[in-house]
């Protein structure tokens, strides 16, 4: 009789639970070293307009012609509207404006399920104002709430030729008073879109005009010259047409106005920088 051998089953499925333990832990080490999938943006709606004293509106609630108006919001901010009297749609967005007038006409048991409609016919309670060397200056309303520097310039007409690059835009931010010097190139560099001052209600965006430098004597166009930046002698010579047959490099006079009032004469050289206000004058040559 041939003696009984261990069976080696055991051993088998040990070895085996052994191996799947081990591919397993690799594959957890694997997953735990790959890089999370980044979270996906969430869009964030824009701020809706919101109504102000003077806007024009027109509501109509569906199948219910006789609730149909067309009303300007007064400078308390309130519209007498059919049915519900006075209500108050000054500073709510055109949304929640809606919302309003449903749930006091549904409350009321005006109209079983309301559903109203409110349109802006006119903006008048949130405007800012151009002014200076612009094509269109005035009033314009802010229609959007992410309205931009650059949106109301474009509405403007852009600045005129005579227009500086600099403008200066005044207001209130927070209940203080603001005044700010913005740089119109720089809008358009590496990261400018920052720099883009949002327009609210009351701004005031003044355009200057052009720093201007004035050339007289020996030169084929003299007159005034619109400054460009980083201007120099040299430039502005070449601007005016360059110099007459009797002119000369030599002797050059710049008449500068000081902040109190005085004037100074410098002899600069072409090199030099020139300044808003600068007199240019070029001598005869002797010779």
């Amino acid at each position: 009789m041939r003696p009984l051998l261990p069976s080696r089953r055991p051993a088998r499925a040990t070895a085996r639970a052994l191996l799947c333990g081990a591919v397993a832990a690799a594959l957890a080490g694997h997953a735990a070293a790959q890089p999370a999938a980044p979270a996906q943006a969430v869009a964030v709606p824009a701020a809706e307009y919101r109504l102000g004293a003077g806007d024009v509106v027109r509501i109509s609630v569906y199948q219910n012609p006789d609730l149909a108006l067309e009303t300007r919001v007064t400078e308390a901010g309130v519209v007498s509207y059919p049915l519900l009297g006075s209500i108050r749609l000054g500073g709510l967005s055109v949304t929640a404006a809606e919302q309003l007038i449903a749930d006091g006409l549904r409350t009321g048991n005006f109209v079983k399920q309301p559903q109203v409609t409110l349109v802006v016919v006119q903006v008048r309670g949130n405007q800012a104002s151009v002014l200076g060397q612009v094509n269109r200056p005035g009033r314009y309303p802010i229609e959007v709430t992410d309205l931009r520097l650059t949106d109301l310039l474009a509405l403007a007409g852009g600045t005129a030729n005579n227009g500086a690059d600099r403008v200066v835009v005044t207001g209130t931010r927070n209940g203080q008073p603001m005044r700010l010097e913005v740089d119109l190139p720089a809008l358009f560099g590496p990261g400018g879109s920052e720099q883009d001052l949002r327009i609210q209600h009351g701004d005031t965006v003044w355009v200057d005009r052009q720093p201007q430098v004035y050339i007289y004597g020996e030169v084929q166009r003299p007159g005034v010259l619109r400054l460009e930046r980083g201007m120099t002698v040299m430039q502005a010579l070449a601007s005016g047409g360059g110099l007459t047959q009797r002119g000369t490099h030599k002797g050059l006079r710049v008449h500068r106005k000081a902040a109190d009032g005085s004037v100074a004469v410098i002899e600069p050289t072409l090199d030099d920088r020139v300044q808003d206000g600068d007199v240019v004058f070029v001598r005869e040559s002797l010779f």
